[in-house]
């Protein structure tokens, strides 16, 4: 496995950040638990989650899947960098309880210490703000997180869906407290979706933010979506944001474009989509979530993957980027 540094942090992280979305809705403990296991028997360091995941009544399942793991022993919890996420409403009931969600100092103290139990763990190394919240000022926040890096109970913080001037007012205000600010941002980029590389990437990139990007395979549509559809019929077809992307005629003109490509070199869609980002500039790893142990074995093979400079033109022929702005803005 291959790693890189987090950033302008000193923190060392694998190239593949495990996703643990489905550790509970779609994965129960005992398969999360063989999953992680085989993750870490690879290499992978970084495992990522959130307190809402587990979701609806069960917000919270997935960082107690990950904490009766860390239990278990054997140097887990020390060989592994834990990156969670506050924002989301925990309120007892699923009622919408002022106070129990966002990022006010209140809620984020509150946040860390469920998250820390639930986790089984005295410290989280990469706690991120899930979403942006317009109604906290940033002094704020970052006097929370200082208290909380000084008690020890979080080593770095980090972002997710943030814009790039989010970003820059974010670490301009810790900059003025003389605080490290964020050290991450966690943005939807893959081949078919890559806005980010206009403003947030270049944003990251300029304030020493590593990027670590969600939704690889943009919802299973660079995973082979068209060729399961002709392989395996309606059991197999695509599904949620997959099916209504394929729904435009364009996008569909591309996947179909992508997956004849890459039948002739003999190549599997998930993996190239994943090997793709890999080189891209600024990006950290991306987050991959495995519901079986053979998922996991694909991402791996896709770190292995060396993609030539003439695919990697034919890949930009087929999902162009904008490319970063005020260029991208020219006529």
């Amino acid at each position: 496995m291959e790693y890189t540094q987090l950033g302008r942090t000193g923190l060392k992280v694998s190239r593949l950040v495990l996703g643990t979305m489905n550790f509970g809705p779609q994965t129960d403990e005992a398969g999360s638990h063989a999953i992680m296991d085989a993750a870490l028997d690879a290499g992978i360091n970084f495992f990522d989650t959130a307190n809402v995941y587990g979701w609806g009544d069960d917000k919270g399942r997935t960082e107690e899947i990950i904490g009766t793991w860390f239990a278990k022993g054997g140097g887990r919890r020390d060989k592994v960098v834990v990156a969670t996420k506050v924002f989301g409403n925990m309120g007892p009931d699923g009622a919408d309880w002022p106070n129990h969600d966002r990022l006010s100092a209140v809620n984020i103290r509150r946040a860390v210490d469920a998250s820390l139990k639930r986790l089984q763990t005295d410290y989280i190394d990469l706690y991120q703000f899930h979403h942006v919240d317009r109604a906290t000022p940033w002094d704020e926040i970052w006097q929370a997180i200082d208290v909380l890096v000084q008690q020890g109970k979080i080593v770095y913080a980090g972002s997710s869906n943030h814009a790039g001037w989010h970003i820059a007012q974010a670490n301009e205000a810790a900059r003025r407290r003389g605080s490290l600010g964020l050290v991450s941002e966690q943005c939807l980029y893959n081949l078919a979706e890559r806005r980010a590389e206009m403003e947030v990437i270049p944003a990251a990139e300029g304030y020493g933010l590593g990027v670590i990007p969600w939704s690889p395979l943009h919802g299973g549509l660079l995973g082979g979506v068209i060729r399961k559809e002709r392989e395996g019929g309606s059991a197999r077809a695509a599904s949620g944001r997959s099916a209504d992307a394929l729904a435009n005629t364009k996008v569909r003109e591309q996947v179909q474009a992508y997956e004849n490509l890459l039948d002739k070199r003999g190549l599997q869609p998930g993996e190239v989509a994943l090997a793709w980002l890999l080189t891209r500039p600024g990006v950290t790893g991306p987050i991959v979530g495995p519901r079986t142990a053979d998922q996991l074995a694909s991402a791996l093979r896709a770190v292995e993957l060396e993609l030539s400079a003439e695919l990697l033109g034919q890949l930009d022929e087929i999902f162009p980027g904008s490319g970063p702005s005020p260029e991208a803005f020219a006529w």
